[in-house]
């Protein structure tokens, strides 16, 4: 049992948020999920997480003072100790939310606001791939390209709480833009990155008459996702695998940067990573084994989240109790 009761996570992103109660992390108590919904702005999502907690309280048999602690784990940027919330790419419409102020001033509990990456290397430090480690990394290898540091046991912020962008290294001069830069990290491995290199092959396939399904997947819906291209790799589709070799290639170029610089004993890898495993984790291994200091290299341990699709629930979890 939590010290003082129940922890509560709330866990946002930009498609939906989820509400999760705990006595003793990482098992839940209860769980709620609804659409976050953006396009109606943050007043929406903040009143259907009040009442998404009340409620789930209430469900337990437990008043508003058995809460312990509340735990916001949401995408950056953010200013973590004032806990505002400052539009986030995936929630262009959540502009300077005050979300620390709100919900302390709703529950009379401590609330803890903290960036998604972050929390995700908590979690999977104290729950997942990075237990009994000292030094790990995390990555966020979803729409975007984020990391959580874990060093000598510690979260690792950096003097101004950006410590951890591996996003923004450019590794080409030119390619793919992520974080606004052509050629960054995040352009080519992360599911956007991997969509716009996806665009160019698509283009040069149909040029050769190369058929794939891809290509009937953008007639049909007019875009395509990530998800789509996974889905495509694993049911065979040769430039769909081709497009995926290609993103794990440069997720190994990143991860052979940071092995070098930070010796981890491990890199956990969530999104992408845990729907693709070793189709997208061989090809970044073997990038690895080639560009990164050999005895660095054959210490790290390199594999996708073990918390899965919990990890959202439990880093949000992580934030209540103090990172």
């Amino acid at each position: 049992m939590a010290k003082n009761g129940i922890w509560a996570g709330v866990d946002i992103g930009g498609t939906k948020t989820a509400i999760v109660l705990s006595s003793t992390p990482p098992n839940l108590l209860s769980r709620v999920e609804f659409p976050t919904l953006p396009a109606k702005g943050p007043q929406y999502a903040i009143e259907r997480i009040q009442n998404s907690i009340h409620e789930s309280l209430a469900g337990l048999g437990s008043g508003g003072k058995s809460l312990a602690a509340i735990g916001v784990s949401c995408g950056g940027p953010l200013d973590r100790v004032a806990g505002v919330i400052q539009a986030p790419p995936n929630l262009p419409t959540w502009i300077d939310v005050p979300l620390k102020k709100i919900l302390e001033k709703e529950f009379r509990v401590p609330c803890r606001v903290e960036n998604d990456a972050n929390a995700g290397a908590v979690a999977e430090h104290r729950y997942g791939g990075g237990k009994g480690t000292r030094n790990m990394i995390f990555l966020t290898m979803g729409t975007g390209l984020g990391s959580g540091i874990i060093i000598d046991g510690q979260l690792y912020r950096g003097a101004s709480e950006m410590g951890g962008e591996i996003g923004h290294l450019r590794l080409t001069r030119t390619g793919p833009a992520g974080y606004n830069k052509a050629g960054s990290a995040e352009g080519w491995a992360s599911g956007g990155g991997m969509v716009q290199v996806a665009s160019t092959i698509l283009a040069a396939a149909k040029k050769r008459g190369e058929a794939s399904i891809l290509t009937k997947v953008v007639k049909k819906n007019a875009v395509l996702t990530a998800k789509d291209i996974a889905d495509a790799a694993q049911q065979g589709d040769r430039i769909a695998q081709k497009i995926v070799r290609m993103t794990g290639a440069r997720l190994g170029q990143v991860l052979a940067i940071l092995i070098d610089i930070l010796n981890p004993e491990c890199i956990v890898i969530g999104g992408l990573a845990m729907r693709l495993k070793e189709d997208l984790l061989r090809p970044a291994r073997k990038v690895v084994l080639r560009e990164a200091l050999p005895q660095a290299a054959a210490v790290c341990r390199i594999g996708p989240a073990e918390l899965g699709e919990r990890i959202g629930d439990i880093a949000a979890l992580c934030v209540a109790q103090g990172l």
